[in-house]
């Protein structure tokens, strides 16, 4: 059988799910990283600093979309919902880059206004300790998130997970600067390195809303994954499967949905043929985890032209 090319989602031993875990993982770390950046930017009265403490903020609001969003994603389908709630996490992702957006101008009205003023700063070895304090725990947290976002397949963990790089990275470029502050006595380096921090922050905004938005707009599934598809009706062409058309395949959370019409050889009996299908649908299962197939069956001579299975 052909490895699956995207893991299902995982549960721990107590019955709360992975992805629910790391959300509530980030919603902790980014609560700390508050408190300790607002006490920072207080005492040292550091606008980079101020605007790290911004950042987490955003990122806190975007840990309790995910944590909420995954817990709703993973319920089944209902009569409201036929097609299942999976879409929310890919909502609450477009939500979280938005919520990024926002941030990045009040930093930006905050940078300016500082340079406009004058940078007033002092006591910088306390900014310099919780920014390389954050620095690092947004690596471990992010990374924790990024691997459970892979494992899972979910936007609203791959959201959260950029969100605490990017805070990361940020960090990195506020603590440098910090340094530079503290040794060349240079003022003016402190909101200018919030405006730095504003355009990253901009960038990943962007990035994930993209991201977010193709599948809420109902994309087509990467090449590779419709070949996987194709390979896998290939391989009925000795059970009757002559062709097939209309493949469409699209996501919604960690969800595939893939229909198809599939056209079955003269002679085959509809037992025959729905049994088939049935096999068709695991095989396409086996290659696409969590994928939802949908199969239409036809006869050979359908009106509708089709892609041919060739001979084995």
């Amino acid at each position: 059988m052909p490895a699956p090319l995207i893991a299902s989602s995982a549960k721990d031993g107590r019955g709360g799910t992975v992805k629910t875990r790391a959300a509530a993982l980030s919603i902790a770390s980014n609560t700390l990283l508050i408190v300790l950046k607002l006490v920072a930017a207080a005492i040292t009265g550091s606008i980079a600093i101020l605007t790290e403490a911004m950042h987490s903020s955003i990122d806190l609001i975007a840990s309790f979309v995910a944590y909420f969003s995954v817990r709703e994603a993973d319920k089944p389908a209902d009569a409201e919902h036929h097609y299942g709630h999976d879409k929310i996490e890919n909502l609450a992702a477009a939500i979280e880059a938005m919520l990024i957006l926002v941030g990045s101008g009040v930093i930006i009205y905050a940078a300016v206004r500082s340079l406009v003023n004058g940078p007033e700063v002092h006591s910088l070895g306390i900014g310099i300790g919780v920014i390389a304090f954050s620095m690092v725990a947004n690596i471990v947290v992010s990374t924790v998130l990024g691997r459970r976002a892979r494992e899972t397949e979910s936007p609203a963990l791959e959201g959260d997970a950029a969100h605490l790089r990017t805070d990361a990275a940020t960090s990195a470029g506020v603590l440098v600067g910090l340094i530079v502050v503290q040794m060349t006595g240079i003022t003016w380096l402190d909101p200018v390195i919030a405006l730095v921090v504003a355009a990253a922050i901009v960038t990943a905004g962007v990035r994930l809303l993209a991201r977010a938005s193709r599948v809420l707009v109902d994309e087509a599934l990467p090449g590779e994954e419709l070949d996987a598809v194709r390979a896998s009706v290939a391989e009925f062409g000795p059970r009757g499967v002559v062709g097939f058309h209309k493949l469409r395949a699209r996501r919604a959370g960690s969800r595939r949905y893939v229909d198809l019409h599939v056209q079955f050889a003269h002679g085959t009996t509809l037992e025959d043929a729905h049994a088939t299908a049935h096999e068709l649908q695991d095989a396409i299962r086996a290659r696409l985890r969590s994928a939802d197939v949908l199969i239409h069956l036809e006869p050979e001579d359908s009106v509708h032209p089709g892609t041919e299975i060739g001979p084995e």
